[in-house]
């Protein structure tokens, strides 16, 4: 390892969106953790500021880098970040001119013409960045490589002639178990909310072979499902346990239960090393069968998420959602029957939708009894099937980013017989409907305090302060055991 000056900074900016209250969560960055990893392995001396955490804003973490002076710093961003992510650039290039500037994440994935023309970052890491960053520090630190053309999967802007360049696609990461395992030990771990109850995220596998037309996931990560095997997956489950003293495990891949003899297999290897865990997993309801939930169940599963969508048919065909109402309804059921809880979430306002379809979401929402249920508008994020569409017939009334939430519509809903404040009044409705039930507070009387948290840090407050709604899905797992 280096001893000299940093080689790389990568950042975590802070999300000016979001509340920063006694119920707020805030995670450990994930996706900077895997890139940190994969660069100390290549031998580069790394740190990772989470300003996120640290709420120090852009001017004085641009001072904290520049006592640094890192020869690269990347930032993340994803698309209700982008505009604070390019403070932080025009800042830190002030403070570091001949330092390399990178941007990274789904935004900058997909509006890099965007990014590069409104930022002066230097480059542009389009999808999967692990081995991209290792490549890009390789060529640029060991070999003082200036000129980045050769380098796969990036875009830029050509110095000399100010045109916006794209280099080749970089292939997807086949052999997931060859990356190491995120570092962690980068990150201030006794700093997030006080507990280790929310630092347990991980990734076990990449890619989602379906085409939903609200979702960026397959177009980040690739139409093919790539996994890790369940020993892999089990040695960081034991890293989180043993070194960081963590129970409580979010397992946050998009279709966890795709491969279900992986999944079973993943089970059998917690029971086989005595870990003592809880875990909350996600999967859509077409991907489930009551044995597997069991088996699930007895490892430490205790609360499994379905991405229902609608409740309305012809809207989940309009979604390319290829699930039916029948499915949803067994799903839950099947989950129910094993122990498990349950957490749903629904998207109100997709184009097309009546308002009658968004009064059966809510029904349905209630009619399958889960233990919780979380409500969004329709946003269409630069990349989706559904931003290309929309984008094109003019139905996006604002490109304002930071708008972006999730809670707030951004469709000219005028223009397909519906409004904006319409809109807004359902999500409120949906929260208030589902959660103040007397039948659903008789039933968790014990949660009540709990509930009121989730409502609170879920919509209300944020709805305020145009926050995304962040820890909802890692507090599941906690609050199902208070």
């Amino acid at each position: 390892m280096r001893a000299e000056n940093m080689d790389v900074i990568l950042i975590n900016p802070y999300d000016e969106n979001a509340v920063k209250n006694s119920l707020g969560f805030i995670t450990p960055p994930l996706n900077l953790m895997y890139l940190a990893s994969s660069l100390e392995h290549a031998s580069f001396s790394v740190k990772i500021i989470d300003d996120d955490l640290l709420q120090r804003g852009y001017h004085k973490v641009s001072q904290m880098a520049a006592k640094l002076n890192p020869k690269i710093i990347a930032l993340t961003a994803t698309t209700s970040t982008i505009k604070t992510a390019m403070k932080y650039i025009k800042s830190i290039k002030k403070a570091l001119p001949n330092s390399l500037s990178v941007l990274g994440g789904p935004h900058p994935t997909f509006m890099p013409a965007e990014v590069l023309k409104d930022t002066r970052v230097d480059v542009v890491i389009l999808g999967e960045g692990e081995e991209t960053m290792v490549h890009l520090a390789s060529d640029y630190i060991d070999k003082e490589r200036q000129d980045i053309s050769s380098i796969s999967g990036i875009a830029y802007t050509d110095p000399q002639t100010r045109v916006i360049k794209f280099t080749q696609p970089r292939p997807l990461i086949k052999d997931l178990d060859s990356l190491p395992l995120p570092a962690r030990h980068l990150v201030p771990f006794d700093s997030y909310n006080a507990s280790k109850d929310q630092s347990g995220g991980m990734i076990t596998s990449r890619g989602c072979v379906f085409s939903c037309g609200y979702c960026t996931s397959s177009l980040i990560m690739g139409k093919k499902f790539r996994s890790r095997s369940p020993q892999n997956v089990v040695d960081e489950i034991e890293e989180l346990y043993y070194h960081y003293k963590i129970r409580d495990i979010a397992f946050l891949d998009d279709t966890f239960l795709l491969n279900k003899k992986r999944a079973y297999a993943i089970a059998q290897e917690i029971k086989d090393r005595g870990l003592d865990v809880n875990f909350v997993a996600s999967s859509r309801v077409d991907m489930v069968n009551y044995n597997l939930l069991q088996k699930l169940k007895s490892s430490g599963m205790s609360t499994l998420y379905y991405g229902v969508e609608s409740g309305s048919q012809r809207i989940l065909d309009l979604m390319k959602k290829g699930i039916t109402l029948k499915q949803a309804e067994d799903a839950v059921k099947n989950a129910k029957k094993a122990g498990l809880n349950v957490l749903t979430s629904f998207i109100l306002g997709y184009p097309g939708e009546t308002k009658e379809d968004m009064n059966q979401t809510i029904d349905f929402s209630i009619k399958l009894k889960p233990d919780y249920s979380q409500y969004s508008i329709l946003t269409p994020f630069p990349g989706t099937p559904i931003y290309r569409e929309l984008n094109g017939k003019g139905l996006i009334s604002s490109k304002n980013w930071d708008k972006y939430t999730v809670l707030e519509p951004v469709l000219d809903y005028e223009k397909m017989g519906l409004n904006k404040s319409m809109v807004k009044r359902k999500l409120v409705e949906a929260y208030l409907k589902f959660y103040t039930r007397p039948n659903y507070l008789l039933k968790h009387r014990y949660m009540i305090k709990e509930i009121f948290k989730i409502i609170l840090r879920s919509f209300i407050l944020p709805k305020l302060k145009g926050d995304t709604g962040k820890g909802w899905y890692q507090d599941m797992n906690k609050s199902s055991h208070s």
